[in-house]
């Protein structure tokens, strides 16, 4: 080997040490930082001799990243629908706790009983009243309460939608520049690029296909495309103001488009499904709907039973009973949206000009009858603890009184929850589990500075070589 030959190889050895030691001290910089992928120096034997640097490696287990991105998806999703069951569930109340909708019920069948007891006792009607009133506050109260959930909930699809594009046209802009990137600023591209899809994964699940030149492509979970070269615009129209008959299925609410291409509706999200995304869209078209439309269910059947002549003999077939649909008499064609529509007869809500001894003697009555007559009060208090079949489809098909169809739905409101959150557990200990996983193959510390003292030992024997080669070039210059 030529003199020349020694001292080029030495020089492209003390280069590499000199990017080795670079790429160290770079992953042991960024030991804690989220998403950054540890890097090996790629290095090859040159034809002539010596070593040239070829690129830089980033050590990611894709298979591993894949499972944890769903994962992050999966608890995104549960995440989100633990937080509106858990709200619906509260606002129902557990069956026995103070201001829960079976509570009021009851303290409301309390004062009939009550009053029936000594109905020439204008305060116990008036105590009758005050607690059929608050029966209907609570159920109007909630399905307001309900309708702003899905209002919240239409609102949060929209602003996922807005942040699924901004980090979609990010991608693109980063994958057109990792084209034609090479060592430490591709990998930092790639990791930057990497953190961006962490997070496209939480709003709707991703699966990931390689590229030729470091590029990818993304779907979605249920194969709808998101990237291919080029970012996918999602559409996304929020509504301004929702009521219970609005859902997507009747078209009143916006769905997704793709590039202008709307998705199927059924099930909500459809090919985009899963993550937050799909929760919102789950709660805004599903379990707030059946939640609304069960209440609805035990709005009218608490209607229907102190509606007609059977209870009260002064009522006409058709008209109104004690619960009025806005002061209207219920009728099953126009059940949707009831809860939120419920009223106290005029005839006894005193805020109306009604009189309470009408809970005595009938709510069509012209003039206080017997005074010591319990007889309607006592109907209406049977009324309530009657067992009959639902008038509405949404209610299970079950023989049952007013009190254990409200305890029924308090209690599935409640097993909703709980379901949501063992689910929410579930995913949130497999998305744990799967984090760990992927930071054991992260930057190990020891093993970087176990490679820091190598290439040391590398650069002093590389600068040994020169130093010698210096020293027969003094040689010879001195012949």
């Amino acid at each position: 080997m030529s003199i020349s030959g020694a001292l080029s190889n030495a020089l492209s050895g003390l280069t590499a040490s000199s990017r080795a030691a670079e790429v160290v001290a770079s992953n042991i910089s960024n030991a804690t930082t989220e998403g950054y992928a540890p890097r090996d120096l790629e290095l090859a034997a040159r034809v002539l001799g010596g070593v040239s640097v070829t690129g830089i490696i980033r050590h990611v287990d894709p298979a591993l990243t894949a499972d944890r991105r769903l994962a992050d998806a999966s608890h995104a999703e549960a995440e989100m629908r633990g937080a509106y069951l858990s709200r619906v569930a509260d606002m129902a109340g557990m069956p026995g706790a103070p201001g829960a909708l079976g509570t009021l019920l009851s303290e409301f069948d309390a004062a009939l009983v009550t009053a029936a007891s000594q109905p020439n006792v204008t305060a116990r009607l008036d105590v009758a009243v005050i607690r059929a009133d608050a029966v209907v506050e609570k159920l109007t109260t909630m399905s307001d309460g309900l309708q702003a959930m899905r209002q919240e909930a239409d609102r949060g699809v929209a602003e996922a939608v807005s942040r699924l594009n901004t980090l979609l046209t990010d991608l693109e802009g980063i994958n057109t520049r990792l084209v034609g990137a090479r060592g430490q600023e591709g990998a930092a591209l790639q990791d930057q690029r990497d953190r961006m899809i962490d997070e496209i994964s939480t709003i709707v699940p991703v699966r990931v296909v390689p590229r030729d030149n470091n590029g990818l492509a993304l779907y979605t979970s249920h194969g709808a495309v998101l990237f291919e070269g080029q970012a996918a615009r999602i559409g996304f129209t929020p509504t301004p103001t929702i009521m219970p008959h609005m859902t997507a299925g009747s078209g009143l609410l916006s769905g997704l488009t793709i590039n202008g291409n709307p998705l199927a509706t059924d099930p909500p999200g459809g090919a985009l499904r899963g993550g937050t995304l799909g929760a919102l869209f789950a709660m805004r078209d599903g379990a707030l709907v059946d939640a609304q439309a069960q209440l609805d269910g035990v709005a009218r059947d608490l209607a229907e039973r102190f509606q007609g002549m059977a209870v009260d003999p002064t009522l006409g077939a058709a008209a109104a009973g004690l619960f009025t649909d806005a002061g209207a008499a219920v009728l099953a064609t126009n059940e949707v949206g009831l809860a939120g529509r419920l009223q106290l007869n005029p005839a006894v809500d005193p805020v109306a000009g009604g009189e309470s001894w009408r809970m005595r003697d009938g709510l069509a009555a012209t003039a206080p009858g017997a005074s010591g007559n319990g007889a309607l009060l006592t109907a209406m208090s049977a009324a309530l603890g009657e067992t009959r079949m639902p008038g509405s489809a949404a209610l299970p098909a079950v023989s049952q009184s007013l009190h254990s169809r409200v305890a029924d739905y308090q209690s599935n409101a409640a097993v909703l929850r709980n379901e949501a959150e063992r689910r929410q557990g579930f995913v949130t200990a497999q998305r744990d589990a799967l984090r760990v996983a992927e930071k054991e193959g992260g930057v190990d510390s020891d093993a970087e500075l176990q490679k820091l003292m190598l290439i040391e030992q590398s650069y002093a024997a590389n600068a040994r070589v020169i130093e010698t080669v210096g020293k027969l070039i003094d040689t010879l210059m001195r012949i």
